[in-house]
């Protein structure tokens, strides 16, 4: 999947000028590839923290971002956002570039990814509340009853595995989810009336004033242990899921609607889950293949579902 995802995303760059037209399967397999690559997300953050502190963590991989789209923004010469278009960016900066990676690697310094995962699966709701506070969506009762299915199985996995009691690591993630939720909606309704991977270029260098200096105060005072471990996770979240992951997932949500596109993430932690196993050796207890069946069921009704 991610030779897959390499393979397209930088197609899709070069051919996007123009604000997306994509419908039906292609911007569902948009959607899809954005998935994967935050699936990643946890697992690359936690090999990160092998060599870096949180906050040199966060800060440097939104440099490193912003490196990247302003270096795609210049070469294909796209003019700066109208002025109309800047709170949402600011929003989108605040929620998806600064917010969720900071409070997610917040909580990885206790919680496992697989633990950590699994709240974060509650996102595909939260995003549909945002949608239709924001935006004015109304899906159907199907869909919600699937959704709200879909977030009571992984709300029940959360509890059952922290025991019934909720730690500081949860109460960053929930805020983690609020955050994140705010930058996917605004995000999506952006990505209406330009390229999805221009909205999340434009968030990334709009938060470079702030980012730069926050990477080289961090470093003065966080301890750097550069490992292969480390070096990788850094540049995956950085490469991987703080842009490409969101190019292709806001051109899917243009494409598809951000309520269907929220709910292909109720998939995400599945794939987390196993990305634990196989990249951090984590162990996972029977619960989990319970709740990926759920899910699954949960996914294959939203997608059918009238929104």
């Amino acid at each position: 999947m991610r030779a897959q995802s390499s393979a397209t995303i930088p197609t899709t760059i070069a051919v996007d000028s123009s604000p997306t037209r994509t419908t039906g399967p292609t911007g569902t397999l948009l959607a899809a590839l954005g998935v994967v690559a935050f699936s990643l997300t946890f697992p690359a953050t936690a090999w990160g923290l092998e060599g870096f502190g949180p906050w040199s963590l966060v800060a440097v991989r939104s440099v490193l971002a912003a490196v990247i789209a302003g270096v795609c923004l210049l070469a294909l010469r796209i003019p700066v956002p109208a002025r109309r278009h800047r709170a949402g960016l600011a929003v989108v900066a605040a929620g998806v570039v600064v917010g969720f990676p900071l409070l997610t690697t917040l909580a990885l310094q206790s919680s496992t990814t697989a633990h950590a995962a699994v709240v974060v699966g509650l996102l595909p709701l939260t995003t549909a509340l945002f949608s239709a506070l924001r935006i004015g969506t109304r899906p159907s009762r199907t869909f919600w009853a699937a959704a709200g299915a879909g977030a009571a199985a992984v709300a029940a996995f959360t509890v059952q595995q922290s025991g019934g009691a909720l730690t500081t690591s949860d109460l960053y993630l929930f805020a983690a989810l609020l955050v994140c939720a705010a930058g996917y909606t605004e995000g999506g309704r952006l990505a209406r009336v330009m390229p999805g991977w221009q909205v999340i270029g434009w968030a990334l260098v709009l938060c470079l004033p702030l980012t730069v200096p926050a990477a080289a105060l961090a470093l003065s005072y966080e301890p750097v242990h550069l490992t292969g471990h480390s070096v990788a996770g850094l540049l995956w979240v950085a490469a991987g899921s703080q842009f490409l992951g969101l190019v292709v997932w806001y051109r899917g949500m243009a494409a598809i609607g951000i309520p269907r596109a929220s709910q292909l993430q109720l998939a995400q932690p599945l794939l987390t889950l196993v990305w634990s196993v196989l990249l951090l050796g984590e162990h996972l207890t029977v619960a989990a293949p319970l709740t990926a069946a759920a899910v699954l069921v949960c996914i294959a009704v939203t997608q059918r579902a009238r929104s």
